[in-house]
């Protein structure tokens, strides 16, 4: 089995900022020697806010469905209804409060996000 991987190398491009629609999100899986890393950015006007894909109420895939994390402006866990902050990744509501999403830094440069 493959290890499942919570950080990246710096300097991948993960491809152009509008191939994400505003206020929605694309999850990403980056297959590395080391074992595979599972992520997800959000897009934000002309920002991306990137988080490793893994609920801390009980470390499962935020979404179900590919590239369902977002509703009514705020990321969902479609296991249990967690709710998180797009910008920050703080906990606001259901079973997971005062934690929040591990962050995957990333960046915009001349509109491609790339893993900071």
């Amino acid at each position: 089995m493959t290890e499942r991987l919570t950080t990246t190398p710096a300097g991948v491009t993960l491809g152009a900022l509008d191939q994400i629609a505003e206020g929605a999100a694309r999850g990403f899986v980056l297959e590395m020697r080391a074992g595979r890393f599972h992520g997800f950015v959000v897009r934000r006007g002309d920002a991306a806010f990137g988080y490793v894909d893994r609920c801390p109420h009980m470390g499962l895939p935020l979404a179900q469905k590919l590239d369902d994390y977002v509703a009514d402006d705020r990321i969902v866990c479609s296991w249990h209804g967690a709710l998180f902050d797009p910008e920050s990744g703080a906990c606001l509501g259901g079973p997971c409060p005062g934690t929040r999403l591990t962050p995957w830094p990333v960046r915009v440069e001349a509109g491609t996000i790339v893993t900071a």
